[in-house]
């Protein structure tokens, strides 16, 4: 009986290429994705399911019968305006949810991607809120859980963000300096090695920064 994989962030760099990935791969026999808007990609393996992300009927109906749920999914302070609290809507309970339905669900493998330095004690606020998902999604009690800590991503947005083109070419001339865990790495990169460590069949609760990624 093939694996069915979901996907919450499909649309997002990592997410797109992850997408790719599972959609190559014979392991997983089907895709679900799950999105808030009409999404324009066909292929037989793959099922779209519309959900609203604030009702958890909706949520939970959409992941039942995974065997592997992968979160990507993430915002900006651009796109949420600043706001702290729409902010943590998305990238707080979104994953909380998941990892939680992934458990009541009967899905024991949650895949999730956070951020180098995620520590719920950092006075940072985006650390900080990382950090706490991490702490959330670990007390759940799943029996596989993967957590990808990238620092910046390379990879073509579908979105501009001029702020972070400078970034990328700033972080790239000084890579060579940086300790390897803040090395910037490719989204594709990334979207391997969530897809590598589902596919390992070991429980525990297992970190994945830049060394361990690439690997």
């Amino acid at each position: 009986m093939g694996k069915t994989a979901t996907i919450i962030g499909a649309t997002g760099l990592i997410g797109g290429h992850l997408l790719q990935l599972l959609l190559d791969d014979p392991y997983f026999e089907t895709v679900k994705i799950l999105i808030r808007r009409p999404f324009p990609l066909t292929h037989p393996k793959l099922e779209k399911k519309l959900v609203d992300f604030n009702d958890s009927d909706s949520l939970l109906v959409a992941m039942d019968n995974s065997d592997v749920i992968f979160c990507a999914v993430g915002t900006t302070q651009r796109k949420v305006k600043g706001d702290k609290e729409a902010y943590r809507k998305i990238d707080y309970d979104i994953p909380v949810k998941a990892a939680r339905f992934c458990k009541m669900t009967g899905c024991e493998t949650f895949v999730l991607v956070s951020s180098v330095g995620a520590n719920s004690k950092s006075r940072n606020f985006y650390l900080k809120l990382k950090g706490e998902v991490e702490d959330a999604v670990a007390s759940v009690g799943l029996n596989a859980v993967h957590i990808m800590r990238p620092s910046m991503l390379l990879g073509d947005r579908t979105e501009s963000r001029p702020g972070e083109k400078i970034g990328k070419g700033i972080m790239n001339a000084i890579s060579f300096l940086l300790p390897s865990k803040y090395k910037p790495i490719q989204a594709k990169k990334v979207a391997g090695a969530m897809l590598a460590a589902a596919k390992e069949n070991k429980e525990g609760y297992f970190v994945y920064e830049y060394k361990e990624m690439k690997k």
